[in-house]
């Protein structure tokens, strides 16, 4: 497989380094990841419909999802430098394609759990956030921030820009058609992967996009390291632990992950419902977050490259907060208010990403920055997990979404100052390289 990525790399050098097609290859496998992701925000409703289930049952559900999708995350990173980046990628694709196929079997609640929870969680967790570290620490020495930026936005996009396709496909065919559509996406992305993804540059007889000093012998040694993947993960916690900066990026995408997958990413569409809006509607009005998301990410990963990370993270929380704190407010303005609320917000969506991964290379140095921040991004996981069963509670309790949203808009401005305190470089000599 490496030859035909070789032949492509010699034809094509003359006009672009194989690092971005690299990074084209990996921005469609977390695209369609995070369409698979999204896909049970469609199924709320039908699932209620069918089954008798209740919103906090199905909750559940996908707050298994959401925090295996985290969890999995540092483990993943350390097990792709241990045994390398394509068998894991492909094994994380293939739970994918089954676990969405076999959740077109299930009946009782227990078998969500199992599909939708365990073994989409688990293979989403390969295709996260932390692989798109992964690449970008192995492919690119300069315009780490725009790589980082441009993979960022394809997670958050494909949550949303498949939406309202897959809320059509179930109101005229049902909810397994849905299921069995990126069950077959997950599978056809396995061939691409195997075929063109190599482990490394210098694989292909290449260096890092800006490179310019070669890789020294401790870099090296570091990436072939033959430590047990789970104790490379631990370990790297466990010396992580003991910082500050550690424990504020922590938080802050705790809060992140509140705010953003855990409650507007799985509860929007059904909280539309709640004001007469259909779930295509609904799924459109995500869809169109989606397509600003790429535009707001992009650019931050652009502005991570120049500007201080931490100013931008003050800004990017507190404007979201503002946003959140409007949503309830936006229901009643008529035309102008939910795209109102859709521009600030989409802009906005995972923004946070590109500067908080810089942090992380700031703080944990570049070889152990894509596990230190799979530990991060547990945080960001678990918060969505959190804010997804609780915003799913307080609906079937109070019968409406507002105390949510208050609750999440109060939390991300609480957060915008927090990540102020946070040292980066200055404040932490790092952590060795083969933690």
């Amino acid at each position: 497989m490496t030859t035909i990525a070789k032949s492509i790399s010699a034809s094509t050098s003359h006009r672009f380094n194989y690092a971005w097609l690299v990074l084209g290859l990996i921005f469609l496998v977390l695209l369609a990841a995070a369409g698979i992701r999204a896909t049970p925000a469609v199924m709320i409703v039908p699932l209620e419909q069918e089954f008798g289930w209740n919103r906090s049952t199905i909750s559940f559900a996908i707050s298994v999802n959401i925090a295996l999708y985290g969890l999995i995350g540092p483990f993943s990173a350390a097990a792709m430098q241990r045994f390398g980046v394509r068998p894991i990628v492909l094994g994380g694709l293939a739970l994918l394609s089954a676990g969405t196929a076999l959740s077109t079997f299930m009946h009782l609640p227990w078998h969500m759990v199992l599909t939708w929870g365990l073994l989409v969680g688990a293979g989403s967790g390969v295709a996260a956030t932390t692989l798109a570290a992964t690449i970008v620490g192995r492919w690119f020495e300069t315009r780490r921030g725009l790589a980082m930026g441009l993979l960022t936005a394809s997670s958050a996009t494909g949550q949303m820009v498949f939406l309202p396709l897959m809320a059509s496909m179930v109101g005229n065919y049902g909810w397994r058609s849905v299921a069995f559509l990126v069950a077959t996406v997950a599978a056809l992305a396995i061939p691409l992967i195997a075929i063109f993804l190599p482990e490394r540059p210098r694989d292909l007889g290449l260096k890092m996009y800006g490179q310019v000093e070669e890789t020294d012998a401790a870099t090296l040694a570091a990436e072939s390291s033959k430590k047990n993947p789970f104790m490379i993960a631990i370990d790297a916690l466990r010396s992580s632990l003991k910082m500050r900066d550690f424990w504020l990026l922590f938080i802050s995408f705790f809060v992140c992950g509140m705010s953003t997958n855990g409650y507007i990413g799985t509860q929007f569409i059904a909280m539309c419902g709640d004001y007469g809006i259909t779930a295509v509607g609904g799924a459109s009005i995500l869809a169109a977050m989606g397509m600003l998301d790429l535009v707001g990410t992009t650019m931050s990963g652009w502005l991570t490259d120049r500007y201080n990370a931490r100013v931008l993270l003050f800004w990017y929380y507190g404007l979201r907060g503002l946003a959140l704190l409007f949503l309830p407010h936006a229901f009643g303005l008529g035309y102008y208010g939910l795209p109102i609320f859709a521009i600030f917000y989409g802009l906005d969506w995972i923004a946070t990403v590109p500067p908080t991964v810089r942090l992380a290379n700031d703080v944990f140095g570049r070889l152990a920055a894509p596990i230190v921040f799979g530990w991060i991004a547990a945080g960001h996981q678990l918060g969505a997990a959190f804010a997804n069963f609780l915003s799913g509670s307080l609906r079937s309790s109070l019968g409406t979404y507002t105390a949510s949203s208050m609750l999440m808009g109060a939390v991300c401005i609480a957060c915008a100052v927090m990540v102020l305190q946070i040292k980066g470089q200055q404040g932490n000599k790092g952590l060795p390289a083969a933690a």
